[in-house]
């Protein structure tokens, strides 16, 4: 007996001026009219040490969504991928990952000017 593939998508999007990059296990048109519906979100599950921050922070403000309605001009690409990478917020400019320091009560910190 052969066990079916689980797919998995890697979804970037652009949000709130950065470019997000999320993976998911299910990816359809949204019923609301525009919007892709994203859902079953994946990341990574680490004990004691944080070991990337963005990957924290996209699982504080995505950990307990249960489907994400993106709309569809802010798509960037979706991709069927093999394994799962880093999930990243990234300036849009640059493609650097960008981190902001999250406090999990508190949220986002604003960032320091240049």
């Amino acid at each position: 007996m052969t066990r079916a593939k689980t797919v998995l998508y890697k979804i970037v999007f652009h949000n709130h001026g950065k470019v997000y990059e999320l993976y998911a296990r299910r990816v359809a048109a949204s019923d609301i009219w525009g919007f892709t519906q994203i859902g079953e979100l994946v990341f990574d599950v680490h004990e004691g040490v944080v070991v990337d921050p963005t990957e924290e922070r996209l699982r504080e403000e995505f950990g307990h969504t249960r489907v994400l309605h993106v709309p569809m001009h802010s798509i960037v690409r979706i991709e069927e991928v093999e394994k799962k990478g880093q999930s990243a917020i990234r300036d849009p400019e640059s493609g650097e990952k960008v981190v902001t320091p999250f406090l999990p009560k508190q949220g986002p910190l604003p960032a320091k000017p240049r």
